[in-house]
């Protein structure tokens, strides 16, 4: 009876570190998606013109990619615990400081910090949801970004009703501040504590990733290209090439968004079920095929059911991809994830301007075909790489 209450309070006790940790993932997607869905109005308050605000814009990617290496070495020498439970409120407070920019500057500045505090955030996470995974003793990094998912709906919905209010940004990110508080303080307990052990020997601040940890960049890096093809240009493809009606222009976007979250819910079962190795090959050919029947079928119906197949090829990729990093040997979970992290997170920054100048030297067409070769490569990389299984 003994072994029995044991054995339940132990299956309770994961359960509850799951359900931190996807909290903490909801929590800074929460946030992101907050700020997002009030760039319109902090434009229009500050008179930016789309150039303009292109410009600024790059100062968040530019702050997270400055900080990629001290993010690591602070979540290898103090414990991603630790942290996470300091950076994420912070995050929230660099958050609030968006809605008080009045000028151009002011709004580069702040989105720099929120760039710096959000890399903390997101390695210390990842890190934190590695540990979790072992500690639970199946794959489950897929759900953790499908509650990152889940926030990015949430978070436009929030903005959505904020502006109804006529809630101003800045009291708008305030309430997300609180709720970002709370779940701090209710959840940082149930965290996995403890630092990784450093291997032996020395390593430079600024390294280069070794070959495994490079290959799943590239993979990763590959991954978030896709990503941000569909962030930042599915509306212009249905717009200019599907020639969708203006009601139905966010349908590409929105079909893309809704598979990727059911992916993820659904990728750890699969995972499970056939191989990391099998699901990520297939995710690579869901990439392609998807981006090549919106290339060479651009109609409505078939370009939606291409974006699906993109939603579901990119949702376990980066999961997968900070799963297996974080079980690297040779360093220590932060500072892989550092390092694949800084390959992945290029593709993210790179590919939707690439997409701009191919289709500015040819069509919006070739660009995505670009793409889906890309879902290709990653199927080449996983069937090479070893480490898969």
């Amino acid at each position: 009876m003994d072994l029995s209450n044991q054995v339940l309070a132990s299956t309770s006790h994961r359960r509850r570190v799951r359900l931190a940790v996807s909290l903490f993932y909801f929590c800074q997607g929460f946030a992101f998606a907050s700020w997002a869905s009030r760039i319109p109005d902090i434009k229009s308050s500050l008179h930016l013109s789309d150039g303009q605000l292109g410009s600024i814009l790059l100062a968040l990617p530019l702050g997270q990619l400055l900080t990629m290496a001290l993010s690591g070495q602070l979540v290898a020498r103090y414990g991603s615990k630790m942290v996470l439970t300091l950076s994420v409120p912070l995050y929230g407070l660099a958050l609030t400081n968006l809605g008080l920019a009045t000028q151009a500057w002011h709004l580069a500045l702040c989105l720099l910090l929120f760039g710096v505090i959000g890399n903390m955030c997101n390695i210390s996470l990842n890190t934190q949801g590695v540990a979790a995974e072992k500690f639970y003793g199946r794959p489950i990094m897929s759900s953790f970004h499908g509650a990152w998912s889940i926030a990015g709906f949430s978070g436009a919905l929030m903005g959505l009703l904020m502006m109804n209010l006529h809630f101003k940004p800045y009291a708008h990110f305030w309430v997300i501040a609180v709720f970002v508080f709370i779940n701090t303080a209710l959840n940082f307990r149930y965290l996995i504590a403890g630092v990784d052990p450093q291997p032996a020997g020395k390593r430079k601040f600024f390294s280069r990733p070794e070959g495994v940890l490079l290959q799943l960049g590239i993979i990763g890096f590959c991954s978030m290209a896709a990503e941000g093809a569909m962030f930042d240009w599915s509306g212009v493809y249905f717009k200019d090439i599907v020639k969708a009606p203006r009601s139905l222009v966010v349908l590409g976007y929105a079909s893309f968004m809704v598979m990727m979250a059911t992916g993820r819910f659904l990728g750890d079962g699969m995972i499970t079920r056939f191989g990391r190795k099998r699901v990520l090959q297939i995710c690579g050919l869901l990439i392609s095929i998807g981006m090549f029947t919106a290339v060479l079928l651009p109609y409505l119906p078939t370009a939606t059911i291409g974006f699906m197949m993109v939603g579901l090829g990119v949702s376990c990729m980066v999961p997968s991809v900070y799963s297996l990093a974080g079980q690297n040997k040779t360093v220590s979970a932060g500072i892989a994830l550092a390092m694949v992290s800084s390959v992945s997170y290029l593709g993210f920054l790179i590919g939707p301007p690439l997409i701009g100048y191919i289709a500015e030297m040819a069509n919006l067409r070739y660009s995505y075909a670009v793409i889906g070769m890309a879902g290709m490569l990653v199927t080449l990389l996983v069937s090479r790489l070893k480490l898969f299984s």
